[in-house]
């Protein structure tokens, strides 16, 4: 794990937030054990094989989280928005995600990176 990754997530300022990033955190690491994290462009990034797996983007009021390379997969429908090649589910506070289905997701995606 990255420090930078660490340090970002618990300076978040809503709790909540630091929570669904930390198990997000959590649940990339168990989806794909090799995957490498940084931060780029101001928001944690994860990449397999070099290639973007998964962002965490905090905003004011959500957490998005978006998984690359999803295209041809079976999303659940109404959860996701974005283009085809990439897409993110916005998390509220308050809400609890589908870690388990996000998971199943990331590691579809990510087996042909």
């Amino acid at each position: 794990m990255n420090q930078e990754v660490t340090d970002f997530i618990e300076g978040l300022g809503q709790p909540w937030q630091v929570e669904v990033s930390s198990r997000l955190r959590e649940m990339v690491h168990q989806a794909i054990p090799d995957v490498a994290e940084r931060i780029q462009y101001k928001k944690p990034h994860f990449l397999k094989n070099g290639s973007y797996a998964a962002v965490i983007s905090p905003a004011k009021d959500a957490i998005s989280f978006m998984i690359f390379n999803v295209a041809g997969l079976e999303l659940p429908a109404g959860q996701f928005e974005g283009p085809q090649e990439r897409k993110w589910i916005k998390i509220r506070e308050g809400q609890t995600p589908e870690y388990d289905m996000l998971a199943g997701l990331l590691t579809q995606a990510s087996s042909t990176l």
